[in-house]
């Protein structure tokens, strides 16, 4: 414990230490390579993943298959509500999606927030924002605690 009044200093550097281990540990993760992405961890309870979608990832109509929306909706809810834990890997238990707006080239912003919970199971909400600043989806993910510690896994730098 750090004497002096400085609690509160130590828990931020500790606090955003453990969101830039996240971040990396998001960047080295091996599906990762199939998106042009990058994750922030912006505060307690709050993350954001900027990403590109290229024609590489359209479905047969010619815009972003449902698998991008779902994907990056979870990782920022995921990391969002990870970003409250900070020694346990958390595990999406589920996820529910609502698609608004299909998206065919550009940068896109999912933005993740943590809702409830802390002990066991957490619920983090997080929306899909088109570079027009539209809405195109939202999605609401429930999260574990699993028995997986953050520190033994690749990628994981506490810093």
């Amino acid at each position: 414990m750090v004497e002096g009044g400085n609690e509160k200093h130590a828990d931020a550097t500790g606090a955003e230490a453990h969101y830039r281990a996240l971040e990396s540990l998001y960047a080295k993760a091996p599906v990762n390579r199939y998106f042009e992405s990058h994750l922030s961890v912006t505060g307690k309870g709050k993350a954001e993943i900027r990403f590109l979608v290229n024609p590489e990832l359209f479905h047969a109509a010619g815009a972003a298959h449902g698998t991008l929306y779902f994907k990056m909706l979870d990782d920022a809810a995921f990391y969002a509500a990870n970003s409250l834990v900070t020694d346990h890997y958390l595990l999406t238990t589920a996820f529910n999606l609502h698609f608004t707006k299909p998206v065919r080239e550009g940068e896109l912003i999912a933005m993740g927030h943590w809702v409830s919970g802390k002990k066991r199971i957490l619920v983090a909400e997080s929306r899909l924002i088109d570079s027009e600043g539209d809405e195109i989806a939202r999605g609401t993910g429930t999260f574990m605690r699993s028995r997986i510690a953050l520190s033994g896994l690749p990628g994981y730098q506490n810093l």
